[in-house]
Parts: C-alpha cells; structure tokens; sequence
C-alpha cells in the first residue's frame, strides 16, 4: 500500500496517496459541523457547532483533528480498520515539540499506522521544485512563515513566523468594502470567494496610490440577490503585504522580512537562499503577486536580489498552493521504503519523543 501524505492548513486540508506528479486527490475546509445537544432547550434538541481543529497552522482541537482524519483516511483514502498504511505530514515552522508528539501517539494509538513521518513544509515545499537549498514565502490563511533552507534543513535562527495570514486580509477585504456599499450585509464566506475572485495587487506602491482615480468599478451579485460595487478595494489585500501598517501593523513589508531573515545566514549560502525564493500559499497565487513581489525584490537594498524560482513543467498547476504537499510524496517516496521513517516497533520502544530522533 502507497503511503498517504496529509497536508493540515487552517482552511483547507490536503490528503491523498503519494503521487508526486500529481495534485492531492483530496482537498476540503479543515472546518467541522458537529451535531451537539442544547442543554437549554432540552428534550434532545441538536444544534450545530462549528469546530476549527486547525488554528494558524497548530492543532488546537485533538478530538476534532481526530474526527477529521478519521473522515479522511477511511472514508476518503480507502484505509480499512486493521489494515492501515504509512503517513507522512506536513508541519509548519516552529511547531512545538509536544504537538509533533501528540501527532505520532494519535496515529500509532489511534490509527494503528505502520509507518509515521512528517517534516517541515518549507523543506517540502522546495523539494517539490526540485530544490534542497532556497527560502520560502509561505502566506497561509493563519500565518506567515519565511524560512531560509540550507541543504534540507530550516535554519530556525533565521526564520520568522507571523500570526497574519489569508484570513486577516479577508477581514480586511470585508472592512473596505463594507466602507462602500454601507447598506449591504456580506456573510465572511462571501468575501472569502469575492477575494479569491477579484484581489489582485498593483505594480508598485505608486500605482496603487494612483488607483483612487483610474479604478473601473465592477458590479457583482451575491448569492442572495445583492448587489455590491467593488472598485479599488481589490487591490488592498496585496498592498497590505508590502505595507503592513494597512493591517496595523508597524512593521516592514514582505520583501524587506524576506531579505532580512537570509542576513541571519552565513555570508557563503546568500546567494543560493536569495536566487531560490519561492512563493507558496493560496495568496500567492493572487493575480498580480508574483510579478509585484519581484519587481519589489529588484529595487531592495541587498547586493543579491532575490528571484523567484519557476516551478518544473512537469508539476501541476497551482503548485503553490499544494507545494508542501507535492513535496511531501516525493519524501514519502524515500523515506518509508528506505526505513528512515517511524515504525511501530520504534514507538513501542521508545514513546512518542522519537519524532525528534527521526523527524527533521
């Protein structure tokens, strides 16, 4: 049996059988409805409740990851009860040690897997462009993590994390547009695929300044019958990433944290982190991003510009959104038939700290 390579954001959940060359056959919201009874009105009453196992990249609900991947692997993947295969997952920068712990103890004591691996997305993401050394840009729906990558290993040292992500830009979106069409209420999900539709990033900070006046307004209807106007409001969702303060934020924008986490590196791999930046998370694939970003990074003070790297031919579509999926089956196609993985018999013997042994 192929191993599964599960892939845990905290919006969307990525799963399927290691196929490197191929997108996750399984993509679906990490959101759960549960049917819990109302101890108010009684008489059995159930009510729905929405549970986010998944918080800015961290498991904050065990029991519901729980229900969740029990969805995933035997209902979706195929797996049977006594019969499970390998896995390998994905895990954000600077996870704690306890959650890559409580990971391992839920498949080896839950889920009865005969192989576990997970390993860190930036790593993944790389490895899925065919790259071991690079820095990547990962813009999550709950955080932000660039992370400089030498030789497969994250230098932590130099790496940032950000509690910002897709959903601040969403509430962003909802507040401007709120701002002109006053008398239109927009339900959050509304605005989620109305940015996904239409955000889009300007040239450079001069011409977004200048959108005020040229911007062609569109009409959009919403589900209900609706009408909104949406105009120069598209564009603040990427200018909040050069420019942070439109969040609130005093900080620098994003090229500026990228360049600044490669100096925490020795001098000799600068080159080879900045030439190898690669961009990864559903917003950036936002229109316009990519080449803003670039443009960005040509006018930065550092003697080396960063550049992109471009994704192979022969990877699918929207690799930057399933990057540290894809990678994860290429290493799934190493370790766990070269044994470098977890087994059965490792846990038994050792606990759940044997992540840390053999995880990296």
């Amino acid at each position: 049996m192929e191993a599964v390579v599960v892939d845990a954001g905290s919006k969307l959940l990525k799963a399927g059988i290691a196929l490197p060359d191929q997108s996750p056959s399984l993509v679906m919201p990490s959101k759960m409805k549960l049917e819990v009874e109302d101890g108010q009105m009684g008489d059995g009453a159930v009510v729905e409740e929405v549970v986010q196992p998944v918080v800015r990249g961290f498991v904050k609900d065990w029991d519901a990851m729980e229900d969740l991947l029990n969805y995933v692997l035997y209902s979706n993947i195929g797996w049977e009860i006594g019969d499970e295969g390998q896995i390998l997952f994905t895990e954000p920068l600077f996870t704690p040690k306890a959650l890559r712990e409580q990971l391992a103890q839920l498949m080896f004591e839950k889920f009865n897997v005969s192989g576990f691996y997970d390993s860190e997305q930036a790593v993944l993401s790389l490895y899925a462009v065919g790259r071991i050394s690079g820095c990547t840009v990962d813009i999550g729906h709950g955080k932000i993590d660039i992370a400089p990558v030498c030789e497969g290993a994250v230098q932590h040292i130099a790496s940032k994390r950000f509690d910002i992500g897709g959903t601040d830009l969403t509430n962003l979106f909802a507040e401007e547009l709120k701002k002109s069409n006053s008398s239109v209420n927009i339900d959050i999900s509304d605005v989620e695929r109305l940015k996904e539709q239409y955000a889009c990033c300007a040239e450079d900070q001069m011409a977004f300044e200048a959108i005020g006046s040229s911007c062609r307004p569109e009409r959009h209807t919403l589900p209900d019958g609706q009408v909104i106007t949406i105009e120069k409001e598209r564009y603040i969702v990427g200018e909040a990433l050069f420019q942070p303060h439109i969040l609130g934020l005093e900080d620098y924008g994003i090229v500026h944290q990228l360049v600044t986490s490669v100096s925490n590196v020795a001098p000799e791999y600068h080159r080879q982190l900045l030439e190898n930046t690669m961009l990864c998370g559903g917003t950036a694939s936002m229109t316009g991003f990519e080449d803003r970003f670039q443009r960005e990074a040509n006018l930065s003070a550092s003697a080396i510009c960063p550049s992109l790297v471009k994704p192979p031919e022969y990877m699918p579509e929207n690799l930057a959104r399933y990057s540290a999926w894809l990678g994860g089956a290429i290493l799934a196609k190493v370790v766990f038939p070269q044994n470098q993985h977890v087994t059965k018999g490792d846990y038994d013997e050792t606990g759940p700290s044997i992540v840390h042994k053999k995880c990296f």
